[in-house]
């Protein structure tokens, strides 16, 4: 069979319903009845011969099929949608929009720096940049609500083609001041003498280092968690105590002599990469393709 155009209705709510995890839910975001979208959804499947959800007491999943289905589908709207815009910036740069999505770390200085001195150049180009968990981040590609994410990763993701990548090896930051501060090199043991500030333990730095700790039978008991990381990075610029951060997460405050950052010499501790990622198989738009290659010269400019 000829497979439906990308702006169909079917594909439209077959994707909602990927997205929602529930025909209910995604009725209501569609702004039609259940019953419309659940007679899509079965249509495709009589059509395909294939399930393309699992039904299940918590909800649909996406059968082997349903994600083969979902991928492709993804990437021939945003193809579309990538016509229309560059039809309508024929002149060149003067208009268009790049989706980010990143970790913390990275929002603090690095984007907004980096998107400042972009538009320096191309004006016309506006920017949305979405702040969320490493993993999260990753998710927003594949799927399509982001076209780039700059992030942590520890392993392999499917459907993602990472375009630049570079060590996110974690550092102690510490005040200037800090006993610790004139050391090249520490050890997670020595951190032990110090007061800790730690994120949660969604974020990667918190999961090698408690992994790392554990192989060796470390405890820390931090006396400062937040769900954010300026705050702790904040307190350890108040000479609160020790905190963790990658290299680049904090490159503009070592340049300017806020803070300090000593590499970390346990193993595990070198474990994390940055990577620029976007959705693999997608010819991106040519304000984010520009864009793309802007931040690729700044991360290299920073190794």
């Amino acid at each position: 069979m000829q497979l439906y155009g990308v702006q169909s209705t079917a594909l439209r709510y077959f994707l909602e319903v990927a997205r929602c995890g529930s025909i209910s839910e995604a009725s209501l975001r569609l702004n039609v009845a259940a019953s419309a979208v659940s007679r899509q959804i079965a249509k495709l499947e009589r059509d395909l011969d294939c399930l393309l959800f699992e039904r299940r007491a918590c909800g649909m999943v996406l059968s082997e099929a349903g994600h083969r289905l979902a991928a492709h589908a993804r990437k021939a709207q945003l193809d579309a949608e990538q016509v229309v815009s560059e039809i309508k910036e024929l002149h060149g740069l003067q208009r268009g929009q790049v989706r980010l999505v990143s970790s913390e770390g990275f929002a603090l200085d690095f984007l907004p720096a980096a998107i400042a001195a972009f538009r320096k150049r191309y004006q016309g180009i506006r920017f949305m940049l979405e702040v969320t968990a490493p993993a999260n981040a990753t998710s927003k590609v594949r799927i399509g609500e982001a076209d780039l994410a700059l992030t942590f990763s520890l392993s392999p993701e499917r459907e993602i083609k990472v375009k630049h990548t570079i060590t996110g090896a974690i550092h102690a930051v510490v005040s200037n001041c800090h006993p610790l501060a004139t050391r090249e090199v520490v050890t997670l043991a020595e951190l032990q003498a110090y007061p800790i500030a730690l994120p949660q333990s969604d974020t990667t730095i918190r999961q090698l280092f408690d992994i790392a700790c554990a192989a060796q039978g470390l405890y820390f008991e931090p006396v400062f968690t937040c769900s954010a990381i300026g705050p702790l990075y904040r307190f350890a610029m108040e000479e609160g105590g020790i905190s963790l951060a990658s290299r680049m997460t904090l490159h503009r405050r070592v340049l300017d002599n806020q803070l300090k950052l000593i590499p970390i010499a346990d193993e595990g501790m070198q474990a994390r990469r940055i990577e620029l990622q976007s959705m693999a198989g997608r010819v991106l738009p040519v304000a984010v393709t520009v864009f793309r290659d802007f931040l690729i010269e700044s991360l290299v400019e920073m190794t």
